[in-house]
């Protein structure tokens, strides 16, 4: 149980990260009106498709982007077709070896701890999951 404990605890990082990402990239890039922006900014060659802004540098890849800090925290996000935030248990358990003192927890904890946070986090289709609006 105590596994469960900190997996949840590694997901409710990842949200707080994914959020202060959100906060620092629409600072710097005064056109963003969500996160998810960046993708399209990025296709249109508005924005470089990898670049480093204030704490983060980022890279765009397929259906999202990946943010890592200065510090080394890895955050990698889809974006699904209405521009919310995706992520899943891979995505969550990289996040967790990313930190300044590395947690790595099984995909059964993580999926335990995603389902404990029910209603904050919904489960978008198998496996991905949001944050509720």
């Amino acid at each position: 149980m105590e596994q469960v404990g900190a997996a949840r605890d590694l997901v409710l990082g990842y949200v707080r990260a994914l959020n202060a990402i959100d906060e620092a990239m629409r600072a710097a890039i005064p056109s963003l009106e969500r996160l998810a922006d960046v993708v399209g900014l990025a296709r249109s060659r508005r924005i470089s498709g990898s670049h480093h802004i204030g704490t983060y540098s980022y890279k765009v890849h397929g259906a999202g982007c990946r943010f890592v800090s200065d510090n080394g925290i890895d955050v990698d996000v889809d974006f699904a077709a209405d521009g919310s935030e995706v992520f899943d248990l891979w995505r969550l358990r990289w996040y967790g070896l990313s930190l300044p003192k590395p947690l790595d927890v099984t995909d059964q904890d993580l999926r335990s701890a995603v389902q404990s946070l029910q209603p904050l986090l919904n489960e978008v289709r198998p496996g991905w999951f949001s944050v509720a609006n």
